[in-house]
């Protein structure tokens, strides 16, 4: 549906009229631009978008059945941009990606927002708040949603960073790496940046094109060329961004291996105690054994001392034993 539409001229909102072709009209007569915005369209909702404004067929068609990755797409009459703006769940510790279509042409700016953790409707806001940014037409929007959605990565990165820290010292405490369930929690969290990372590493080379700092410098057809420091700085953000991501996933990885290792370390601890027990129980059971076969000519059944000099003798083992696997670590 339509969730907002209104026309700039000179970076103040005027209300547009309710037919969008009245509304591009009226915005290129008086040098402004119309910004329409739209949730979770369907194809029936769209159609009069698509024709009114002459979309792309290929790009309405991502804009409808969404789940696209960040890219960006030059058409003749228009600019289709894709981002995956993000939101953390502190609760549950959870990352959870919607994302934003945009349609860039000469006169008029198309939103198409799917999930809710999009920022549109404070873009908006800020935007009509800055008259002076605004009033540089169509590219101020894109500018203005893209900042605001890399700024938000930022903020994400910071809290999983938090989140990492605190997983850190769980699973090197000296009672805490042990638990069944830090391995899944590690792996869940490694999830959760592999779905972040889904949203913020492909949006890099569409960023550094409208940067103008791509190989191919080329110009983006539909964007000022005077926008490109914004853009410059949209991407260095960008850029902070994956490297944090680059390392959560590093980070991660490690603490996985470190706790598989700690694991390991204690299973052959356990081991070793066990199999030094076992050593320490074959003495006596070995001497036990030996003298229970019941044999006639076994001499020492008939001496009078035999059975405190046996348990003297077991007693003298177990001791050795145990100090010897003691000395080495092993009990």
């Amino acid at each position: 549906m339509i969730v907002d539409c209104a026309i700039y001229r000179e970076g103040q909102r005027t209300e547009g009229p309710e037919d969008l072709s009245d509304a591009l009209g009226e915005a290129r007569t008086a040098g402004g631009f119309v910004w329409i915005g739209l949730h979770e369209p369907t194809e029936g909702e769209f159609d009069h978008v698509t024709r009114e404004f002459g979309l792309h067929p290929l790009a309405v068609e991502d804009a409808l059945k969404a789940h696209q990755r960040p890219k960006l797409e030059v058409y003749d009459d228009s600019l289709f941009v894709v981002l995956k703006p993000v939101a953390y769940e502190p609760q549950s510790d959870t990352v959870s990606s919607g994302e934003i279509m945009i349609f860039l042409g000469d006169s008029f700016v198309v939103t198409v927002r799917h999930g809710e953790g999009s920022p549109l409707k404070a873009v908006r806001r800020r935007l009509e708040q800055e008259p002076e940014l605004l009033g540089k037409g169509p590219t101020s929007v894109l500018y203005a949603v893209a900042d605001a959605t890399v700024d938000h990565y930022l903020d994400v990165a910071t809290e999983l960073q938090t989140d990492l820290e605190g997983l850190e010292a769980e699973v090197f405490s000296p009672d805490g790496g042990g638990s069944r369930n830090t391995a899944s929690r590690i792996y869940d969290f490694k999830r959760q940046v592999l779905e972040f990372r889904r949203a913020t590493g492909p949006l890099a080379p569409p960023m550094s094109r409208l940067a103008g700092t791509a190989s191919t410098g080329v110009a983006v057809p539909f964007v000022d060329d005077r926008a490109r420091p914004f853009f410059r700085d949209v991407n260095d953000h960008l850029t902070r961004v994956n490297e944090s991501v680059e390392n959560l996933d590093r980070l991660v990885s490690d603490i996985l291996s470190a706790h598989l290792a700690q694991m390991s370390v204690r299973q052959n601890d356990d081991m070793r105690k066990i199999s030094a027990w076992a050593a320490m129980a074959a003495i006596p059971t070995m001497l036990a054994g030996i003298y229970g076969m019941n044999f006639e000519h076994m001499p020492e059944l008939r001496w009078v001392w035999s059975y405190p000099a046996l348990l003297v003798l077991m007693a003298v083992l177990e001791v050795m034993v145990f100090r010897l696997f003691k000395r080495r670590g092993w009990l």
